[in-house]
């Protein structure tokens, strides 16, 4: 076996003691039809419950150590003290402990966990108006994010978060099946400093998965600003956010977060690890603590940066190097009239099917390929039903990026459970279509136009991708 060869075996070795041997099977060559590979050359065939976190064959030996090595600083635990087991730096406030403990295996989140209270989910918080960057303005005493953990016996969480269920009135179609519908009823419980005040902006939301976000970024902006000039469904159009890009200290377009309010996947990663762990870094410098929460500013923090180079580095490459899964059952009848369905529904005008990544220095699996991650980036307006009231840069209180689908067909598997939309209100794909509307209003109702047979089909579709 000549050395890279070695360094290859050596390094998927490796990942495989991160996460078991399902790496090595994925790392098998397999014919796929050329329909099946939703990322070309970065698709990998594996439906197992590790399929969000495989890397792209293209990787070397060295790029394979520090996917393993991103992936093991995912699942990180982080602790408020250099004597507990852990990586030091979490806190003083934050929601989770870990990437992992919303983003199981690289998965979305859920709204509750079985048996317990939220458990991915988080309630952002901003004040009318925005700040000088364009952002949301923060909460004077909260900030931007309710912190429901805090450090045992020295800094008090800012809240907690209450979660009930409103049952809607099922919508029912003409051949008799009916869906039930629900949406979330949250309520900020225990507010350590005060009440938040009447004009406070709240939105609950759920982890979105870490699928394919390294293909995501490598989409050029002239890709994008090109679908919002000229859009496929006019009726559909989007338009892009500007959101605040922290390396070039000006405004550049968004792409992530649920209304695609952070510019690139280097500043995503910074802005997850200080929200939700309290992890500091060179693009947020300062712990999560407003003036009024005096414990909070006193805690010794485990450095400055906490978030080292290294570390960021390598959770930045891993879910960039990371391979999207493979369409399954292409060949299926329903899938192949589903996906026909999918487009006469005008779903597609949003979901958009290709697009066309960039070159993507030292990783030519990501470079050039041509991509079907049914989405824009754009933000659309979804109506009423969907909205959260509260702006966020250029998007409305009505308005979210177009999330994209691949991989959707695998959140089961991956978290063993699958809810969606952004604050995981819907627990089934049905429910999901059945809450658009505003721009997807059309798509929705050709949705409840279909017999039984044909909705069938559109949903066994998006369960193959």
């Amino acid at each position: 076996m000549s050395g890279p060869a070695m360094g290859r075996a050596a390094a998927l070795a490796l990942l495989a003691a991160v996460w078991g041997s399902a790496v090595l099977r994925a790392g098998e060559p397999r014919p796929l039809p050329p329909e099946a590979l939703l990322a070309g050359a970065a698709s990998v065939a594996d439906a197992s419950p590790a399929a969000y976190r495989q890397p792209v064959a293209s990787l070397d030996g060295p790029q394979l150590r520090e996917f393993a090595l991103g992936a093991s600083h995912v699942d990180a635990k982080w602790v408020n003290y250099w004597f507990q087991a852990g990586e030091w730096g979490s806190g003083p406030t934050f929601n989770a402990d870990a990437c992992a403990a919303c983003h199981l295996r690289n998965g979305r989140g859920a709204p509750v966990a079985a048996g317990e209270g939220p458990h991915s989910l988080i309630v952002r918080l901003s004040m009318p108006g925005s700040d000088d960057r364009g952002a949301p303005r923060p909460h004077p005493d909260y900030g931007d994010q309710l912190q429901t953990r805090g450090v045992p016996g020295v800094v008090p969480a800012e809240g907690s978060v209450a979660l009930a269920w409103e049952e809607l009135p099922a919508v029912r179609f003409e051949d008799g099946e009916s869906v039930a519908l629900r949406r979330p009823v949250v309520a900020l419980r225990g507010l350590e400093f005060g009440p938040l005040g009447g004009q406070v902006l709240t939105s609950p939301r759920v982890a979105p998965p870490l699928v394919g976000l390294g293909l995501l970024d490598a989409v050029p902006d002239n890709v994008l600003l090109a679908l919002a000039q000229d859009p496929p469904d006019p009726a559909m159009g989007g338009h892009p956010n500007r959101a605040w890009d922290y390396a070039t200290g000006a405004p550049s377009l968004g792409r992530f977060g649920h209304k695609a309010n952070v510019a690139n996947l280097r500043q995503q990663v910074a802005a997850a690890f200080h929200g939700d762990i309290g992890v500091s870094s060179d693009y947020f410098p300062e712990q999560n603590c407003p003036p009024v929460q005096k414990q909070c500013r006193e805690f010794m923090p485990a450095g400055r940066p906490e978030l080292g180079k290294v570390r960021w580095a390598a959770v930045e490459f891993h879910l960039r190097a990371a391979a999207v899964p493979a369409r399954r059952g292409v060949d299926d009848p329903a899938v192949v009239r589903g996906e026909a369905l999918f487009a006469q529904a005008r779903c597609n005008g949003c979901h958009v099917p290709e697009l066309r990544t960039g070159e993507v220095a030292g990783l030519p699996g990501l470079s050039n390929q041509v991509i079907r991650p049914y989405t824009d980036l754009l933000l659309h307006d979804l109506g009423e039903g969907l909205a959260d009231g509260r702006p966020d840069f250029a998007a409305s209180g009505r308005e979210w990026r177009t999330a994209p689908l691949w991989g959707i067909g695998l959140s089961a598997t991956v978290n063993g459970q699958a809810t969606y939309l952004h604050d995981g209100r819907a627990r089934t794909l049905a429910e999901a279509i059945l809450w658009h509307g505003g721009q997807a209003q059309p798509s929705r109702d050709a949705f409840v136009a279909l017999p039984r047979q044909d909705r069938e089909a559109l949903l066994r579709f998006l369960g193959s991708l």
